[in-house]
């Protein structure tokens, strides 16, 4: 994978090995086949926050061979620089844009998307696009892009349940070396936000502490970690 990044970098997790599949099958296959270059065109991905949006076109960049160019491009970061942060990335075989939703009713963002999305076409290319919503959901300004986003192929990413959301913990634990107690997994669920970048933050700030400790994760050592980081 040759990755134009404009100084954004890959999560070194963010892969489709550490992505907990429940629900999702046909979806990762399809972003598998979109990383080889089998599937041209448009992909729309649309999901609810923290639901693995930016951890899948990440992924999908990851998984591309070395000789497909591809980049992964969030929009939130990317909004600073103005519309002319697109120039270039037709160039790309694989552009993954996220935060789509960010352009809507952006006259200027909108006119930059729909050069990127006719010039990608020309060429062969091909644009996965992420955000909360289905395009059609979205304040679009200018028609001809609305169509086209509105004729892509629209995947939406289906939630986890407690106990996939406790599976992906484990998951993650073991993909950083360590193992995480299903009955701890439990407890985090019980006492914080049930979204998996929260889950995710509270477990990599666990670990470099039990790292710190020599410790392994239990609910009491857990206690003692949370109560010193709440503490002024």
């Amino acid at each position: 994978m040759d990755q134009l990044s404009l100084g954004l970098r890959l999560a070194d997790r963010a892969v489709f090995a550490t992505f907990w599949p429940q629900g999702n099958e046909q979806l990762l296959e399809h972003l598998r086949a979109t990383a080889r270059g089998v599937v041209p065109g448009m992909t729309w991905l649309a999901g609810a926050h923290a639901s693995g949006k930016s951890h899948l076109l990440q992924a999908t960049c990851a998984d591309a061979p070395a000789s497909r160019r591809c980049g992964f491009f969030p929009l939130a970061q990317l909004q600073a620089l103005g519309p002319a942060a697109l120039d270039g990335l037709p160039r790309l075989d694989l552009v993954c844009l996220d935060d789509v939703q960010l352009a809507a009713g952006n006259g200027a963002w909108e006119a930059a998307l729909f050069g990127l999305y006719r010039e990608l076409e020309e060429g062969g290319g091909a644009l996965l696009a992420a955000a909360p919503q289905n395009p059609a959901q979205l304040p679009w300004g200018l028609k001809d892009l609305a169509s086209r986003f509105a004729a892509a192929t629209i995947h939406t990413l289906r939630p986890l349940d407690e106990a996939a959301q406790r599976d992906a913990l484990m998951l993650r634990a073991r993909v950083r070396g360590f193992e995480l107690p299903e009955e701890v997994a439990r407890w985090l669920q019980r006492r914080y936000p049930r979204d998996m970048a929260t889950l995710y933050q509270l477990l990599d700030t666990l670990d470099s502490a039990a790292l710190i400790a020599q410790r392994r994760l239990t609910v009491p050592f857990i206690r003692s970690v949370l109560l010193r980081r709440a503490q002024p």
